[in-house]
This record gives structure tokens, sequence and C-alpha cells, in this order.
């Protein structure tokens, strides 16, 4: 917040700059406009003191000129009629002898956010481009994406392009990597940045030279080359060996993603880097940063998913200390999961049998349930720690233990018994909804075992007016019938009550309807009841499944060094893919079978090379978006069309056909509009535009491609239109 009185201080400042004794004076001046730009970073609108601080940049102190720029750029989008005044002085010194005050000029020139500040600066940003200095000459090269960046709207300038692809062999490291940048920013909307074989072997050459951080935008870099021949892949990969060993992690781990990418049809060389990369990983987990220990951990769980137990041997500098936070605790008991075997059991069952009683709720939670997946394996062990636990009469640990008890008893049978010797007396500390279902259904389906169970409902029945949850009460509900058909005599009673209440005073209509159909399932017999509600009581081919998921090592290569891992975005990828393709209308059986096989025979017969659209494809509403403003209009043509036929019923049949729909207008809407896309076998993009209107009788269809393929977009098109066509017969 401003100070108070700020006004009088800024009067004070402006009499002190414009004072000719101070102004004569170079250190009582430099010492004035330092107040200036203390008030500034304080939240004080100097403002008004503008037009003094542009005479005080005519000097030759390079320290005043750099605290009166720094002034300038940050209030030019305010005053920018003024600011234009100082324009004639920042052009004067970008042709100073001293190249500190010429890159110091053109760096608060493209700094200057205001409009028509292009025509200014182009000339000496070209300038600075041929610069003998390399210091002008990196801040030229950062000067060409900014004003990218503030004018995006103008075309990119070719000779710029040029210009910094030639510098990329400039002797000073720094600028290489600096053209690097704003070429990637300049070219973003193509593509970005081209890597091809002269300037990759160029890039490798020059690594040596650069500082760790750069050497580490290279090696990103250099991702976008594809190796030619087989020996060129070997002479990269001997280069990128040394990178190994850097002390730097993150060269470390740039060096060995390139690695990977380079070498994805040689797995076993892939495996061999991975071992190398053990140490490293391992010396970031044990960082004393928090945010690099939890990013190495991250990335050693994605190792995991394609080679399990490749950590095993070094399982101890996965326990966990006192003093880490939550979110590392937690990586490091899903690691130890992982790492599980014969000889480390006791051991990683003891440290997390530790973590159980953590003060902190969550690392609790996530180490029971690591017990409960480690018991699928080694159930006998875990079981008798769970027990254990329950002797602590925490709420939290009480409810976390009965979760994990609900899991290994469906998918570990062998388990029940001694799950359900355990039980009894812990259901007072259960108090929230998710241990209280998980109890419940323990209760009702395996109430034989527990001699208590009826009373322990009991106690739920006679609360379920207080009761707030209705998952609880449908829970409760269902497990009340089954226990009454493993022992009637001691539920009869508890059930009718039960019944009574969720049909007559229940105000929830799913714990009512619930209510109602258990009590006709009833009225027609103890044999109807048996029939739905008799199903199997475990599923052990549930947790072979979950325990045996393995991914493939390139599945993930390409999100190894990013965030992908930390957010774990693979996950909402798959989820987002399967949301597009399926919300699709309903279409019967037989029109799908008649129009895939009418289709693929008209295409077959026309088409010289029938196309193969794949059906793993799946694009963002973004990158469908940014793909179409980009892309040229490849074909557009009209279809015929009949108004009684719903335009949805073409989505669906187009689904059929790999062609997904990533957006499309409401029923109704006019003109109603739908976008779409495909990819063929050979990576060929198709993005497609629908609209249809009430008073037309043709679908109007446009076509863009990502890549330039004409016989693939015949074929595309062609069977874009015998889909149509043979949609409108079927639905005559």
């Amino acid at each position: 917040m401003p100070y108070l009185g700020s006004e009088d201080a800024v009067k004070e400042l402006k009499r002190a700059l414009s004072n000719p004794h101070i102004q004569a004076d170079r250190l009582r001046y430099r010492n004035v406009i330092h107040k200036v730009i203390r008030h500034m970073t304080q939240g004080v609108d100097v403002s008004s003191v503008f037009m003094e601080m542009v005479k005080a940049s005519a000097t030759v102190d390079i320290v005043q000129k750099k605290l009166v720029y720094l002034y300038m750029c940050t209030y030019s989008p305010q005053k920018p009629d003024l600011a234009l005044l100082t324009i004639n002085t920042l052009c004067k010194d970008c042709s100073d002898p001293n190249p500190m005050v010429r890159g110091l000029a053109l760096r608060s020139m493209c700094n200057l956010r205001m409009p028509g500040i292009q025509e200014y600066i182009q000339q000496p940003i070209q300038n600075g481009l041929r610069d003998k200095a390399s210091y002008v000459r990196r801040v030229a090269v950062l000067g060409c994406a900014k004003m990218h960046r503030q004018h995006r709207d103008v075309e990119v300038d070719g000779a710029i392009v040029n210009e910094l692809y030639s510098l990329l062999r400039d002797p000073d490291p720094i600028v290489l990597v600096n053209c690097l940048r704003a070429l990637e920013e300049i070219l973003k909307g193509e593509g970005g940045v081209v890597i091809n074989k002269p300037i990759a072997h160029h890039l490798l050459n020059r690594l040596a030279e650069l500082d760790q951080w750069g050497q580490s935008e290279v090696l990103t870099f250099l991702l976008q080359y594809k190796p030619q021949s087989e020996e060129e892949i070997f002479d990269i990969l001997n280069i990128l060996d040394n990178y190994l060993k850097s002390t730097h992690i993150s060269v470390v781990m740039g060096a060995t993603k390139l690695f990977l990418v380079v070498a994805k049809d040689f797995p076993h060389v892939q495996t061999d880097v991975l071992v190398r990369l053990k140490s490293p990983l391992l010396a970031a987990c044990t960082s004393e940063s928090r945010e690099m220990c939890f990013a190495a951990l991250c990335h050693v769980r994605e190792i995991l998913s394609s080679l399990q137990g490749h950590f095993s041997n070094c399982y101890k500098k996965f326990f966990c200390s006192y003093n880490d936070p939550h979110y590392i605790k937690n990586q490091k008991i899903d690691i130890l999961c992982e790492l599980v075997n014969d000889e480390n059991v006791h051991n990683i069952l003891e440290e997390l049998r530790v973590c159980c009683t953590d003060v902190s709720t969550q690392p609790a939670h996530t180490a029971i349930f690591a017990i409960g997946r480690i018991a699928r394996t080694y159930s006998d062990q875990c079981v008798k720690i769970l027990s254990g636990l329950l002797e602590f009469k925490q709420e939290h640990i009480t409810s976390a233990v009965i979760q994990t008890f609900r899991h290994l008893v469906w998918l570990c049978p062998q388990c029940t018994t001694l799950v359900c010797q355990s039980l009894p007396g812990c259901e007072e500390k259960v108090q929230d909804n998710e241990g209280k279902q998980a109890l419940i259904w323990i209760l009702g389906m395996h109430g034989e075992l527990i001699p208590n169970a009826p009373y322990v409902l009991e106690d739920y029945v006679d609360n379920v007016k207080t009761e707030t949850s209705i998952t609880v009460k449908l829970e409760l509900l269902t497990a009340l019938v089954r226990l009454f058909l493993l022992r009637p005599a001691e539920c009869q009673d508890l059930l009718g009550r039960l019944l009574y209440y969720c049909i007559e005073e229940e105000l929830n209509m799913a714990v009512r309807d619930r209510g109602l159909l258990y009590y006709r399932l009833l009225s027609a017999g103890i044999k109807e009841v048996q029939k739905v509600l008799n199903s199997p009581k475990s599923d052990t081919s549930l947790g072979v499944l979950v325990d045996q998921t393995k991914q493939p090592l390139n599945s993930w290569v390409m999100d190894f060094n990013t965030l992908a891992p930390l957010y774990e975005n693979k996950h909402c990828k798959s989820i987002t893919a399967r949301s597009v393709k399926c919300a699709l209308p309903f279409v019967t059986k037989q029109l799908v079978a008649d129009l895939t096989s009418s289709v693929a025979l008209e295409v077959s017969q026309e088409s010289p090379v029938p196309i193969t659209l794949s059906s793993d494809v799946a694009i963002t509403p973004e990158l469908f978006e940014k793909t179409w403003i980009c892309s040229a209009t490849e074909d557009c043509f009209d279809i015929e069309w009949k108004k009684e036929v719903e335009p949805d019923l073409l989505q669906s049949s187009l689904h059929v056909l790999n062609i997904y729909t990533i957006a499309k207008s409401k029923a109704g809407t006019q003109p109603w509009k739908s976008y779409l896309y495909a990819q063929d076998t050979e990576e060929n993009i198709f993005l497609v535009e629908l609209m249809l209107c009430t008073d037309s009788l043709s679908l109007k269809t446009t076509v863009k491609q990502g890549t330039d393929n004409k016989d693939g977009l015949d074929n595309f098109v062609s069977l874009l239109k015998n889909t149509v066509s043979t949609l409108l017969e079927l639905t005559r």
C-alpha cells in the first residue's frame, strides 16, 4: 500500500529533480533518483516526475542511466506520448562507444510497452545483431523475440529470421542459446525452430562451450531432430555419453531424455541409460531442495512403471524423514510399494508401519493403503500389522484400516478370516463416511464370521434418522438385506424397522426407491432376493490385473524431464480422449454394421489405396483450434442432405470410422456446425468443419490437413462423401 503523505513526498522529489544545484552535484542527483525508484517499488505513484526523469537520462553516468531506464520502462504504458521523448536519447545511446551503454539502451527500447514503438526499434535491433560486442548481440537477439511478442499481428520478418539462423554460429555461446529461444518464440505459429542435420551437429559440437543451463536448453531443442541412419544415431549417443556424467542434474536429465528418444528402437540401450541415471536421481531424491526432491521422486515412479524393481537395491533411500513434507512422503511410500521383494519386505513393512502413525493424516492414510497393496502378495504379515494399528484407537487410522480391509477381502479371500477377527470393537472409532461404508459393507458381506455384526448394524439403524450421508444409508440398506439372508432370526426386526423408515419417512428418493426395491423383492420370496444379492464375495483376478500393469518405456519418454510426471497429465489426456470419443448419440447396431460394411465396400471400389484411420488418436480443443487457424483450406465442397435425417446420427456414423467429434452445436441451432478430426496410419491429421442450414439441402464441408499429402486428402474426402451418401440411403 502507498505510504501516507506520498503526494507530498512526490512533490518534494519533483522539486529536487528540478533543482539546478542538485543537478550539478552528480552524487546528490543520483541519490534523488534512487529515492524515486524506491518510492516506485513501494507502490507510490511517481508518474508525475516523468519529464524530470527523461531529462536525467542525458548523462554519462551508467548507474544513473540504468535507474532512469528502469523508471521509463515501468511508466511508459501510462505516458506513451511523453515516452516518445526518450526515443531520441535511447537511439543516441545505441551508438555509444561503450558496449554496456549500447546494450542497456537497446534492452530498454525493447521493453517500452507502447504503441508504434516497432518502427523506432527495428533498425537499432538490426544494428545490434551485427554489433562487435557479444553483450549487445545477446540483447539484440532477445529484443527480436520481445518485438515479436508485442506485435504478434505483424507478419514474421524473414530477414530477421535468417539473421538469427546465421547467428547460431556466433562465437559467443550465450548468443547461440538466445537465438534458439528467440527463433522458437518467433516461429511458434509455424512449429518452432527447425533443427536440421547441420544445425543439430553444430549444436552437439558446441555443447562443451555452454554453461549448464545453456546445455539443458540445447539438449531440449535437439529433441526435434530425427537422425537419418543408425550410424548417425550412435555418433550422437557417443557425444551425449559425457553429459550423462555431469554434476548438474538438469544436464543429466536433458541428456538422458535425448538419449532415450534417439535410441527408441534400441531397448537395451535405453535400459543401460536408465541404469546410469540411477545415481544422479538418487542424489536428487535426497536433495535439500524439496522441489527438486519431489520432481526426482516423480521421475523415479515413471521409470518404475516400465522397469519394476529397478531401484530395489536402494530401497532405503526412499525411507521417510521426520521433516519431509507430506507430498514427498506420499511419493516415497508409493515408490516403496513398487520395490517390495522377498528380501526387503520385512524392512519396508516396518518403515510403513511407522509412517502409519504420522502426525499428519494424509501420509498416514497413504502408508496404510500401501500396506494393503503389499498385502496382495504378503497377506499374513500385512494383516497382522493392520490389525495392530487398530489398537491405537485413532479415528483416522481406524477408518483407513477398515477401508483397506474391505479391498483385501475382495481381492484376497484368504485374508477374510483374519480380517473378521480384527473388526469387533472398532466400530466406535469410525466416524467418517468412507469408513462407515467400508465397515457396513464387510458386516453385510461376511456377517456370518463376525458374531456381533447384527448388533453393530442395529446401532446404525437406531441412528439412521440423524445420518446425513445418502451413500451410508444405501450401503446400510443393502448390507442389512444381505445379512438377513445369512442370519434371519437376528435381523428380521432390524430390517423391518429400516425398510419402514426408508419407505415412509426418508425424503431422499434414491434411498426410498432402494427400500421399495428390496421390499418388493422380499415380498416375492427369499429365492428371488438370493438371485439378486448372492453375488460373489471376492474377485482375485482384479488384483492380478492391477499388479501386472506395465507401461512400455517409449510410452512415457516424451513426458520425461517435463512437468507431466509431476501432474500425471497422461491420466488427464486419457480421460479427455475417452470423454470426447464417448460423448456420442446412440446408434442401432444394425445401422452401424450396415454403414461400416457399405462404406468400406464403396471406398475399396473407388480408391486404389483405401485409407485406414487410426482409432487411438486424441486432440485437445486447444490444439485443434491452433492447428485449424494455422492450416490452409485444402478442400471445400457441398454434400447433398435430407432434412428428415438428424445430423447427430452422422456424428455417430463417422465415429464408427474413427472420425471423432471435437465440438458441435446444440440440436436445433441454426446454422448447425460440427468440428471433427481424424488421423490415418501415416500420421496425417485431417480437420473437418460441417455446417448445415435449415433453408439448405446441402452439408457444407471444409477440410484442412496437417501435412501436405494429396493422395491421403483425396482418400479421406472420398471416405467422407461415401459415408454421408450411404447414411442417407440407409435411413430411407
